[in-house]
Formats: C-alpha cells, sequence, structure tokens
C-alpha cells in the first residue's frame, strides 16, 4: 500500500479536512484513556477552526493520501535550534498499521534534517498504545511529563524523541 500513497502539504483551506480525520481517530485512539467531557475539550482546545489558524501560522501539516482519499495527518514545527516537535500524528484507524505512519515520520525527520535539526520530540499519553509504534521508529522514551490544559483536564505523558 506504501507505494500508492501520496503526502501533501496541507493549508488552511484543508482545515476541514483535518477536523473531519481528528474527529475519527479520536475516540478509537483515546475512548479507553481520556472521559467523553476531556475528549471533547481537546478536541475544540486543539482542532477548533480558530485554533488550527493559529497553529498554522508556525506548523506545517502534511496529510497522507491514497489517491484521492485523506488517510490522516501529521503536524509540526521547530521549537529550537535542535528539535523538531511533532505535535500531531493521526491515521484513520482503517489506514492504521500499513506503514503510513512510518511514512509520515520520515517526512518530518527529512524536514527536521534539511533544518539542521538534530531531534523530533513528541508527547504521547502514557496509557497510549502507540507507544510501541514510536518504539518501533526509533523513538525513546526521554522523561515524563503532567500537563495542565485547564478545566481540571491533565495530559499525563511520555516525551519521545528521536535522533534524526
Amino acid at each position: 500500500m506504501q507505494n500508492s500513497i501520496n503526502l501533501k502539504i496541507a493549508t488552511i483551506e484543508d482545515i476541514p479536512l483535518i477536523q473531519s480525520i481528528a474527529e475519527q481517530t479520536w475516540r478509537p485512539t483515546y475512548g479507553d484513556i481520556l472521559t467523553e467531557e476531556q475528549t471533547l475539550f481537546m478536541l475544540d482546545m486543539m482542532y477548533s477552526s480558530e485554533s488550527l489558524t493559529r497553529q498554522f501560522e508556525t506548523n506545517t501539516f502534511i496529510v497522507a493520501y491514497e489517491g484521492d482519499t485523506p488517510l490522516g495527518f501529521a503536524g509540526f514545527e521547530p521549537k529550537d535550534h535542535q528539535m523538531m516537535k511533532l505535535h500531531k500524528l493521526y491515521l484513520l484507524p482503517a489506514a492504521q498499521g500499513k506503514g503510513i505512519g512510518k511514512l509520515l515520520i520520515l517526512e518530518v525527520a527529512k524536514y527536521a534534517y534539511e533544518q539542521g535539526l538534530r531531534y523530533i520530540n513528541l508527547n504521547v499519553n502514557r496509557n497510549n498504545k502507540a507507544i510501541g509504534f514510536y518504539q518501533k521508529q526509533g523513538f525513546t522514551i526521554i522523561k515524563e511529563e503532567d500537563i495542565n490544559i485547564g478545566n481540571d483536564f491533565w495530559m499525563n505523558d511520555y516525551v519521545m524523541q528521536l535522533e534524526v
């Protein structure tokens, strides 16, 4: 399947597409980890049109397609002179396990390398099964972080790092 996957840089016009993919992936990803209230709060905080418009000012979003069908996306930005932050990597459930996430990470690594950055960092919920996926891609856990995101909700994450 990898050979028929195209990666395209998203624009602000793709915000509804990114929102749709997030809406379809968050409950399968976090349904056993977060309450519905926290899921709704975080979707609004991270994926409202206003929030995504702000994110497009500093972040690059790449969407993976099979033909004309969008399958997932990655969102990332350089954070300092050494590190690219991978903020988002989501694939529709039917697209998972087919090498598309790996392609997106390789593309982010290419961006990091071209900018002279040494690392890609990401945060992942400590109970998320994606930890194993990230480890298979070469990421290692470098620390734990508990982040108060408001409304008495917390993100209980590992910070993982990949050397580019």
